[in-house]
């Protein structure tokens, strides 16, 4: 339950003195909670017949036990036919009145079972149950029969049957008021019982009846207060009338009228009286303690009906004893029913007649109603707002302006519909208030029409926020209420090119440079009709009216400034109108006064987003379809011949003059290259030769070194435009052998160029060049003879490693650093912050520019291992980054990413134990984050191990080998220097398949001595650890059938409770002891076989022949020897040596025996089994065996670690192995079991 939070001492609610309804603080419950009084005093007992009514209707010997004997229809008829909604909900109650009229306890039955069936109940009310049990005892009998476990009932099942099942339940309980308001429910039997029944159903533990009983009450209510207040119309009509005639003459008075309108003015008084009291029970019995109700849905009802009380029965129902539980409720936990608070009380607000009476609620909650226009629910907080632009309509004085202003700021919403309701509360406020024109004037236009002053007090807003980079949403705000006014550009233009009327203050500078954002932003909501960035839901498909309208807003602003643009542009410098304008109607005289000052803007101006938007305007007039292209082109070709005509000329002199040229010539070279950079961005400058003036430029800028940064920055940039303009040119059409020479060459200068510029001291200019080398490396790269351009086979370039490696220092130098070390400003905490996040934006860029190269495979995947080891500890800057990568290289080559995987964690722990040392703590930091990055790693496999088997194997074999790589720092007998690794390793031993985790543990055992395993000390916890992490699912994994069947034996050793047997089953399983060993020696190996962490080993493993330049004890899993004779090194490797030569003749005999026989029990006993599905029925087990047979011959030879490999056993089953697909139905438990199964049948 929500309980209402209490109400300060210093605000109390008006009583309700001229109501006849009780509120709660009349309502006297028990201590439980419940109500004493719900019925109109009736007593617990529901209602029943008055005395003699007993017998009545004819029709009642029709029903037994509550069912129809007709046609054999049930009484649920009711429920189906409102289920199905077809029928017309008025002749379906007319319907069940007439059968009430002939038998009433049979009807109410009806209409009982009706409401049980509603809340998904199946029990049935009997006619016995009806007459003899109180309404708690039939309630506890349906609970006892309620199916709760799908909890679902008809109120929240989904599905088309049951879409309209509420609207019709709900329009049934209304039209069965309607009809029934004139006699039946004044009959003291009818209401009384359905009133009993919902208020108890509605206090009941189960949810169905609860809610259904719930809505069944507040739409009853509904009903009633729609008959009382047609009541209150009647007895206000009958009072008028009785006073009309009480004030005539008494000649003309007809006293016999009078009677009848008394008469009828106390009949429609009890009536009321009757209707004041079933409103009064249902609103205690069920309001008063469902509206707190744990369920969100249910307390949503109640609030949504006692809105629509307070709007239709105003006089009643809307004082402070009733509107206190809408302001209690709005601190609500769910959205759901702050939203229908905030809903009711908007129909309040709506009508101004009632504002007086909501005064004391007002001042009471009007901050909450603020504070939620920040819901973080985006429905609730709409609301809230549109609720207080009620409230600003009904009264301006409720709202302070600090109120106002709170609500004001969400025009910058990134949520439209916030923005858009928060535009509409400031267009209310701000701008309701218009000059009226006098009727029969001429309409004013420019700086005297009316919206000037509104244009204005938008500028004058716009600068006060202080957001001055969001115009653009500020006009998407304000778009569906005010366009009239945001598209008034001949005002705009008035007020920025005409002279201030006398007395009217100028424009500032600050609030014209403002007037011109807005004026450009509106421009371009007009023309492209789509909200900004972040505002948008998607594409969305634009009306024929929408479309109309954008066709008319764009010729009205094309003949508006195609007139004004000229004289703009000459005040404020440049604008970007020209690309939504139709330049078919420009005419020729402003098309040359527009030229011409384009001209004047590009030789005067020298800042890059100026310049760039001057050659988009060219490029846009530049149309070969409109008629003024030839116009234009002359222009442009003339502008273009003289800026590089100046540019070479300023260059040859700037280069002669070497040291001793100045500031000024640096500047004019570098002002004329920023132009002819940025018009070579849109236009072909082919023609002009550029490349071999740049390259000098930048060739002499290596050799001297002194070259000022934004000169070779600048330089870089339009190099990069040319060899991009040829490459263009080349991939359009044929192509000239001499063509793809010439290109080629000056691609592979200009990469060696931008190489040198890598190591230049400049940070601006190395971050150039590495940029502008990884579009060339990724442009030229193998990708581009795709798409039918095999001609182009002659440009693809690969990068050398020198140049690889180069690209990748930079990365890791200039990306992962720390944010203090990138930063310089001091400008206070703000330019700081803004500082920093440009300073992020930038060195994301870099990297995901050599991201790319490795997700295109232009350099080598291994590269990425030095990215990869960086995901955690630069997770918030780069994380997004990083994951992608290691995504997209995972779906080009999985065995390669893993190995980059493991390479990455591999150059951590080197790291790390140069920073500590081989004596390190596997408890620091340092190596809990490698072990965390590992399982962040791990995860990013996913969950089918079938398409990460390879890739996973791979991983482990690496890091097994990585390991056991460099030999102990402490001499022979101590853990190998990266043993600590396994623990990093044992994270990924998850993602292996059971079958494979045996592979993987024999591949480990190649690197293990004998004395390895029996060590117990803390430095070799990572070996047992990961050890313990490959058998831990391995085990259970039937890979030999001969360590299934020897399974018992195995046990019965461990127990001490027999010798062991010399059996070639045993020997899969564990390792056989000689028969001269001493009891003590086995007692030996059985400690160490009980141990825990010390798993037996799967296969007869022997690696005493292993090549001895490894300098490794490689006697691992050899027989513990005997106490009392101890052996060295060199006699138990001679011992086992024999021993093995001894019985390998034998071994091989009784492999063969052994198997046949197993494979035929085991079929028969799979066979037996029960369960299975029919294509598992005979698991292939010939193929572990035999690759199993021939694992073990391998491991007897000496390998290298060089030529290591883990040979993955084949799948178990028929479907893993044709398609490589996951089984979901393991054939390894069918083993398992069946291999017990096979023990009891060979014994």
């Amino acid at each position: 339950m929500i309980a209402p939070p209490e109400i300060p001492p210093e605000f109390s609610f008006a009583q309700d003195t001229d109501t006849r309804f009780s509120s709660d603080t009349e309502f006297s419950e028990d201590p439980d909670g419940r109500s004493t009084n719900s019925t109109k005093g009736k007593g617990g007992k529901k209602g029943k017949k008055a005395a003699g009514e007993k017998g009545k209707g004819g029709k009642g010997a029709g029903r037994i036990n509550g069912h129809h004997q007709e046609n054999g229809m049930e009484n649920m008829m009711l429920f189906e036919v409102v289920k199905l909604g077809r029928s017309a909900m008025q002749s379906v109650v007319d319907d069940w009145i007439e059968s009430y009229k002939h038998d009433r306890d049979g009807a109410l039955l009806d209409l009982i079972n009706f409401f049980i069936q509603c809340s998904g109940c199946k029990g049935v009310v009997s006619g016995e149950m009806f007459r003899n049990m109180q309404n708690s005892e039939i309630i506890r009998r349906m609970t006892e029969e309620f199916d709760e476990d799908s909890g679902d009932y008809p109120l929240t099942i989904a599905g088309p049957q049951w879409k309209k099942f509420k609207s019709s339940f709900c329009e049934f309980i209304s039209v069965l008021v309607r009809q029934c308001q004139y006699s039946i429910i004044y009959d003291e039997y009818m209401m009384d019982t359905v009133i009993s029944l919902l208020t108890g159903l509605s206090d009941s533990q189960v949810r169905a009846f609860r809610h259904t009983s719930t809505l069944a009450a507040m739409k009853l209510m509904t009903a009633l207060v729609n008959v009382a207040l047609n009541l209150s119309i009647n007895m206000d009509n009958t009072q008028r009338q009785y006073e009309a005639e009480r004030n005539k003459m008494v000649a003309k008075r007809a006293n016999d009228r009078l009677e009848l309108l008394l008469q009828k003015r106390k009949e429609l008084q009890e009536n009321q009286d009757e209707i004041e009291n079933m409103m009064n029970a249902i609103f205690k019995g069920v309001f008063v303690h469902r509206y707190r109700d744990s369920i969100a849905e249910i307390r949503a009802i109640c609030i949504e009906e006692i809105g629509v009380w307070m709007k239709l029965y105003s006089d009643a129902f809307l004082n402070d004893s009733y509107l206190k539980y809408v302001g209690w409720t709005m601190h609500d936990k769910q959205g759901e029913v702050r939203l229908k608070c905030l809903t009711a009380l908007q129909g309040l607000y709506y009508n101004r007649e009632l504002n007086a009476r909501l005064e004391l609620f007002t001042s009471r909650f009007k901050d909450r109603i603020v504070s939620m226009t920040l819901d973080k629910e985006y429905d609730v907080a709409v609301q809230a707002i549109k609720l207080l632009t009620l409230v600003l309509n009904s009264t301006d004085e409720v709202l302070t302006p600090e109120d106002c202003e709170s609500v004001y700021h969400l025009v910058y919403s990134a949520h439209r519909p916030v923005a858009v309701a928060a535009g509409e509360f400031l267009f209310k406020k701000l701008f309701s208030q218009r000059e009226p024109e006098e009727e029969g004037a001429p309409k004013r236009r420019g700086r005297q029409s009316p919206n000037a002053n509104l244009i204005k007090t938008t500028v004058f807003f716009f600068l006060e926020s202080e957001l001055h980079e969001h115009a653009a949403y500020l006009v998407d705000s304000l778009w569906e209420c005010g366009a009239e006014l945001l598209k008034d550009w001949e005002c705009m233009i008035s007020l920025l090119l005409d002279e201030p009327l006398p007395g009217e203050e100028a424009l500032t500078d600050r609030q014209e440079t403002a007037l011109i954002e807005i004026m450009l932003c509106t421009v371009r909501q007009a023309a492209e009709c789509h909200p900004p960035v972040g505002r948008g839901t998607g594409k969305r498909v634009m009306t024929a009216k929408e479309k109309k309208t954008q066709l008319d807003d764009r010729t009205r602003m094309t003949e508006l400034f195609a007139v004004a643009l000229p004289p703009l542009l000459a005040k404020v410098c440049y604008s970007s109108f020209d690309k939504y304008s139709s330049t078919e109607l420009l005419p020729l005289g402003h098309l040359e006064s527009l030229l011409r000052q384009i001209r004047e803007i590009v030789e005067k101006h020298t800042d890059t987003e100026v310049l760039e938007t001057c050659s988009k305007t060219y490029h846009a007039l530049c149309n070969e379809e409109f008629t003024i292209f030839n116009r234009v082109d002359i222009a442009r070709s003339q502008l273009l011949d003289e800026l590089v005509d100046k540019f070479n000329r300023l260059l040859e002199d700037f280069l002669q003059e070497g040291e001793d040229a100045d500031e000024d010539d640096a500047y004019q070279v570098l002002s004329t290259l920023k132009r002819i950079t940025a018009f070579h961005n849109a236009h072909d400058l082919s023609g002009w030769d550029l490349f071999t003036s740049n390259f000098k430029l930048l060739n002499t800028g290596i050799e001297n070194g002194d070259m000022p940064e934004q000169i070779v920055i600048h330089s870089l940039q339009c190099t990069h435009y040319v060899i991009l303009w040829h490459l263009a040119k080349l991939s359009e059409g044929s192509s000239r052998k001499d063509d793809l020479v010439t290109l080629r060459k000056q691609m592979r200068a200009f990469c060696m160029m931008c190489q040198r510029y890598l190591t230049n001291v400049n940070t601006a200019v190395k971050e150039q060049a590495f940029t502008i080398l990884c579009d060339l490396l990724l442009i030229f790269s193998h990708q581009m003879v795709s798409g039918g351009r095999e001609h182009l086979e002659p440009l693809v370039y690969s990068p050398e490693d020198s140049l690889q490696s180069e690209l990748l220092s930079f990365i890791l130098n200039h990306v992962f650093i720390d944010q203090d070390d990138d930063t310089n400003s001091t400008d206070g905490q703000q330019d700081d912050e803004a500082v920093k996040i440009e300073a992020l934006h930038k060195r994301r860029n870099l990297l995901a520019a050599y991201c790319k190269l490795i997700i295109y495979c232009v350099v080598e995947m291994k590269t990425g291992a030095d990215i990869f080891k960086q995901y955690m500890r630069y997770y918030n800057d780069y994380g997004d980054i990083i994951k992608e990568t290691m995504s997209k290289t995972r779906q080009i080559d999985k065995i390669q990413c893993a190995k980059t995987l493991i390479l990455s964690l591999q150059q951590l722990f080197n790291e790390m134990l140069s920073e500590l040392g081989h004596g390190f703590d596997r408890s620091s930091s340092a190596f809990c984050g490698i072990k965390e990055l590992a399982r962040r790693f791990s995860l990013t496999f996913g969950l089918d191990q079938v398409k990460t088997r390879d890739a996973i194997a791979m991983l482990h074999k690496d890091g097994i080998e990585f390991a056991f790589k460099e030999p102990s720092p402490q001499g022979e007998g101590g853990p190998p220097l990266n043993l600590a690794f396994l623990d990093i390793l044992s994270e990924f031993s998850s993602k292996l398949m059971r079958q494979d985790k045996r592979t993987v543990h024999m591949y480990l055992e190649r690197f293990m001595t004998f004395q390895m395993a029996l060590q117990r000390e803390d430095c070799w916890l990572p070996l047992i650890s990961y050890r313990n992490s490959l058998q831990a699912g391995g085990d259970d994994d039937t890979m030999s059938v001969m360590s299934g069947y020897s399974s018992r034996g195995s046990s019965i050793r461990s127990k001490k409770t027999k010798p062991p047997a010399a059996t070639a089953g045993t020997s899969a399983v564990k390792r056989k002891l000689p028969e001269e060993e001493s009891s003590s020696s086995s007692e030996v190996w059985q400690q160490s076989m009980q141990t825990p962490v010390m798993m037996p080993s799967p296969h007869l493993t022997s690696t005493a022949m292993r090549d001895p330049k490894r300098g490794r004890d490689d006697s691992y899993m050899g027989t513990p020897q005997h106490h009392q004779t101890p052996m060295d090194y060199n006699s138990q490797v001679t011992w086992m040596l024999a021993q093995r030569q001894q019985e390998e003749a034998r071994q091989q005999q009784e492999r063969a025996m052994n198997y046949a026989k197993l494979r035929t029990n085991l079929q028969h006993a799979i066979r037996r089994g029960t369960g299975l599905m029919e294509e598992d029925e005979e698991p292939i087990v010939e193929d572990v065996m035999m690759s199993s047979e021939g694992r073990m011959d391998d491991l007897n030879e000496g390998m290298d670690f060089d030529t290591m490999d883990i040979d993955l056993p084949p799948s178990k089953n028929r479907r893993e192995r044709s398609e490589l697909k996951p089984d979901y139905f393991d054939p390894a438990s069918i083993m398992d079991e069946s291999v017990r199964s096979i023990y009891t049948l060979c014994t």
